[in-house]
């Protein structure tokens, strides 16, 4: 029995010489993420045609130290959507924050950040205003971290300079 593992695969990777030439550019050219690369690499290393070396899943796991799982789905994502699907980062709008305020909302925080302080205070406070803005029915619920992020993007501030 010779050393190669002999397995029956549903995503068998044969590359044109093209597009191992078009990886190989991909691996050794510019700025890419590892991610990306890694899966150029596996691809090469699954490639079973003449030109390829035909490695196993487990070969290629524990010599580009990733998992078995990833190889096989890099494997399924050549076969089913092609070369450039599988060298491209893709886009999960789930994983996105939503924006808490929008412009309407943006706006009725800062008129609030820049008038009057409520009574007992001298100025508002990020907590003040995290309390206020679901008060007013501005936002359902809103951090104070998430409050000074936005006032801080706008530069609004109540902040006086020291050389007025």
């Amino acid at each position: 029995m010779s050393g190669r593992e002999i397995a029956v695969k549903k995503y068998v990777i044969r590359l044109s010489a093209a597009e191992r030439k078009r990886l190989s550019a991909f691996i050794n050219s510019g700025k890419r993420s590892a991610q990306l690369v890694t899966k150029a690499r596996i691809l090469l290393k699954a490639d079973v045609s003449d030109a390829g070396e035909g490695w196993s899943d487990s070969q290629i796991a524990a010599a580009l130290d990733t998992s078995i799982a990833n190889v096989e789905r890099t494997r399924r994502q050549l076969v089913e959507e092609g070369v450039e699907a599988a060298l491209v980062r893709k886009y999960n709008p789930s994983c996105a924050p939503r924006r808490i305020f929008d412009g309407a909302a943006e706006a009725k925080l800062i008129a609030l950040a820049c008038g009057p302080a409520p009574e007992g205070y001298a100025r508002w406070t990020l907590s003040l205003l995290e309390q206020k803005v679901v008060e007013l029915n501005i936002v359902e619920k809103a951090s104070d971290n998430t409050i000074g992020r936005t006032l801080k993007k706008t530069r609004s501030s109540r902040i006086s300079s020291s050389n007025g």
